[in-house]
């Protein structure tokens, strides 16, 4: 297989589920396939997105509804994004501020919030803050076509919380811990290290994941311009190959712990280890003075309770465009009739598996094999 080009620049957002590019990199499973590999670092989803379109990027760790929002022209000019693999599963979680904490143990009468958090438990904060005049409830998420934005829609829905009882704004997810310790927002749903960081610093409680709204939800995918497949596609097969190789790799907890060292580097999410490691290793802090809660399906790379996740299924397409329907984002009417399959891609997923199934995978087996310039090939033996 002759790769058209070896020398490739993939943009990731500061967060746990970065995981797999990070590790591809770090553990040579790039170089194997034979790309060079540069990471650059965005501090928000609309950067990252604006520079994939512009070409800027090659690639991009993406939100799992941004390649289905690029082709729609939802925000931004229309774009052919396409999405050959998904990179993991759920991954969120919503965490409120230490003041709204107390207002909703005052507002409810009690001693301690049960979690998961029951969203029902605002209403009466909502109501009181009607009373007196006072401002919203503010939660912010990262991008108004995200999981995370559709994951607090629909908690909030549960509780039956009209969206016009609170405000949602866009905040980068980097900055959210910042906004929740000075008080622009009183709650945010965004993926780790972030939840857990508010945690460790005493100024927010986490009161429950994307596991307990939908689990095993796609949360982050490859995406990629189709222009871009359609003139390197033995360089996407071979960049498709060695993510597929980092997820895999993430699956195991002592491969986990050594990847959120490698995280917590400065050049990736420079956050320390203790706010990285425990959605890694299942566990979701919840508040200082609490224990946390066993998640162990906080952050999925690979294996599920469904089998494999990586390939991106049409269903899971589907399932997508429902969520942004729903939330009052596109006419289902209007979406064209081809687009699920021409944004989430199976069969560049089947054609990678058949690739590795050929030549082997170097970590998982002791099949040696080794490229020669840009050309892979098995070693003698």
């Amino acid at each position: 297989m002759i790769l058209e080009k070896t020398n490739l620049n993939l943009g990731f957002i500061p967060l746990t589920d970065s995981a797999p590019l990070i590790v591809a990199l770090e553990m040579g499973f790039f170089a194997d396939w034979g790309l060079n590999v540069t990471l650059s670092k965005q501090n928000s989803w609309a950067t990252l997105r604006d520079k994939l379109h512009a070409g800027l990027l090659d690639a991009a760790q993406m939100l799992a509804p941004m390649p289905f929002a690029s082709a729609l022209g939802l925000g931004v000019e229309p774009k052919k994004v396409i999405a050959p693999l998904v990179l993991s599963l759920n991954g969120n979680a919503i965490t409120l501020s230490e003041s709204l904490h107390h207002e909703i143990l005052k507002a409810n009468k009690l001693s301690h919030i049960t979690l998961p958090m029951a969203a029902y438990l605002l209403k009466e904060v909502i109501s009181q803050r009607k009373l007196q005049g006072a401002p919203k409830l503010t939660f912010a998420n990262v991008f108004p076509y995200s999981c995370h934005y559709y994951q607090l829609r629909d908690w909030l829905k549960s509780g039956e919380i009209a969206d016009s009882d609170v405000d949602i704004v866009v905040v980068p997810p980097v900055n959210m811990v910042n906004f929740l310790e000075i008080g622009e927002i009183d709650g945010f749903c965004v993926g780790g290290p972030w939840n857990a960081k508010a945690v460790r610093a005493g100024i927010g409680i986490t009161t429950l994941t994307s596991f307990d709204i939908w689990q095993d939800s796609p949360e982050k995918v490859l995406g990629l311009l189709a222009s871009f497949y359609q003139q390197f596609p033995n360089t996407v097969l071979a960049m498709c190959a060695a993510l597929k190789q980092a997820c895999t790799w993430l699956e195991t907890i002592p491969n986990r712990f050594e990847a959120a060292r490698i995280l917590s580097k400065s050049q990736y999410l420079d956050a320390p280890l203790d706010v990285i490691a425990p959605s890694l290793l299942g566990s979701c802090l919840t508040h200082k003075n609490s224990e946390p809660r066993i998640i162990p399906s906080y952050n999925q790379f690979s294996a599920s309770h469904n089998g494999s996740l990586n390939q991106p299924e049409l269903v899971r397409g589907e399932w997508l465009i429902r969520q942004m329907h729903q939330a009052g984002q596109l006419d289902k009417d209007k979406i064209p009739t081809n687009l699920i399959s021409e944004v989430f891609r199976p069969d560049i997923y089947r054609e990678m598996k058949e690739v590795l199934k050929k030549h082997g995978v170097s970590r998982a087996t002791s099949e040696p094999w080794h490229f020669d310039g840009a050309r892979m090939h098995r070693a003698e033996t």
